[in-house]
């Protein structure tokens, strides 16, 4: 098949939607298929070997903005919006992304939802002129709802089908001030009518956007999003019964923030250190951290100060693909307990490619990758308390830890590899395309 992937990179930050579609299609060119990763907005950071190629980024930062903010700029020479589009200025402008305002934010995701109607109107047409120079695509895939605009003119325009990830648009969207939520939604459910269908990574996420979107239940499909086991296969089985290092290590691996319940884990930890038990207990935190992270995460260090913990904890911050997956490796039990609507989890899935379990919260779709993989336990709610509860029933027990990583582990590499992902995203593609309407229909669906 010939197919297009159009992802939003994320800057400076890492992106766990951003490392999901790149191993896609790195996944599906190995599988034979000619596939074309079209990258928007900032560069991608990854911690793997980027699928962009030659690849230009379409929608660049600051043309998008410009483009939102000044109507005169929307019909600038061709020679200025190139120049802003520079490699260094887009690099520039991923470390001010954290500065802009809730209420930016929101004109600017109405606008794009609004597609050919919105202000980045030019945008749009610069990416579709250059995509019809390549062979027609089967497929273009949206990387998430966010770009439900594109769709209209990328099936007029190429007379192609279009298909969008669901990926955690939802805990976006809520947190927009009004109007632009309200509005955001409705164009959502609006401009999603024109798509030819919906792959969801979970059973959860699928429910939950269908009956917030109003969609049709035959045109989602789901699809459990994988991970490239390059690293992971080399780890050696946890040897004997006990913890892997001199003492037991309860580990974080996710972004630094409020949303992803780091804090939860701090206090989970202090509440386990405060019993004689887990006297010993250390606490590894690992993921990504930016410049608008960093003031929580010095929070977090002076609570671990007051509670006498300093040296029992320490940070790993953007560590390169071998250090995360050492990092993982070298953790007995790992926790994320997030906050928002989380669609898939792939930090789970790295914890169990490492042979490490996981704890979660009975919240999102953290249920069906523990029941799929048989590598974790659930908490009975999203707090500290019930946390340290379960955590602790499981670090008195490193026998358990080591079965639960096993299951976890083999179940990992035989149903959420980057492989096994590709295969259903190509089963569920073919599905949706032979019941979709043609390119160029544009009614309800």
């Amino acid at each position: 098949m010939n197919l297009i992937q159009i992802t939003p990179g994320a800057g400076g930050m890492y992106c766990g939607n951003c490392f999901r579609d790149n191993a896609l299609v790195a996944e599906l060119r190995r599988q034979g298929h000619d596939t074309v990763m079209v990258p928007l907005y900032l560069p991608m950071t990854l911690d793997e070997a980027p699928t962009v190629g030659t690849t230009p980024t379409f929608f660049g930062g600051i043309n998008v903005f410009l483009s939102q903010k000044l109507p005169w700029y929307r019909s600038a020479p061709a020679w200025l919006r190139q120049a802003v589009d520079a490699p260094w200025l887009l690099k520039w402008a991923a470390g001010k992304t954290a500065k802009t305002r809730p209420q930016d934010v929101g004109e600017l995701t109405v606008s794009m939802l609004r597609g050919e109607e919105g202000c980045q109107t030019r945008e749009l047409e610069d990416m579709i002129t250059w995509m019809s120079r390549l062979p027609r695509p089967d497929a273009v895939y949206l990387s998430n709802a966010l770009l439900l605009g594109f769709a209209r003119r990328l099936r007029s325009g190429l007379g192609t089908k279009v298909i969008s990830f669901l990926q955690s648009e939802e805990s976006f969207l809520d947190s927009l001030p009004e109007p632009f939520r309200s509005e955001s939604w409705r164009l959502m459910a609006e401009r999603g009518r024109e798509l030819d269908g919906w792959i969801a990574p979970t059973r959860y996420f699928a429910d939950r956007m269908i009956l917030r979107l109003g969609l049709s239940p035959d045109r989602v499909r789901v699809a459990q999003s994988g991970i490239s086991l390059d690293g992971y296969r080399d780890l050696p089985s946890r040897s004997g019964q006990g913890f892997r290092g001199s003492v037991p290590t309860l580990g974080f691996f996710a972004r630094m923030c409020p949303d992803k319940g780091l804090d939860t884990v701090v206090d989970a930890f202090i509440e386990l250190r405060r019993q004689e038990r887990f006297s010993n207990l250390q606490l590894k935190v690992g993921g990504g951290c930016g410049p608008s992270d960093q003031p929580f995460v010095d929070s977090l260090r002076r609570r671990l100060a007051e509670a006498g913990l300093s040296d029992a904890a320490s940070f790993h911050p953007n560590l390169s693909r071998d250090e995360k997956v050492a990092f993982l490796a070298s953790v007995d039990v790992l926790s994320v307990p997030s906050r928002f609507s989380e669609a898939f989890g792939l930090f789970v899935v790295e914890a169990l490619a490492a042979g490490t379990p996981v704890v979660q919260p009975d919240v999102c779709g953290f249920r069906e990758i523990i029941e799929a993989t048989g590598g974790g336990r659930l908490c009975s709610s999203n707090t500290s308390s019930a946390l340290a509860a379960t955590l602790g029933e499981l670090l008195v027990d490193p026998v358990e830890l080591r079965r639960l990583g096993d299951c976890g582990r083999q179940a990992v590499a035989e149903r959420f590899s980057d492989a096994a992902m590709a295969r259903e995203v190509l089963e569920q593609t073919r599905f949706l395309i032979a019941g979709s309407r043609t390119p160029h229909s544009t009614g309800p669906g």
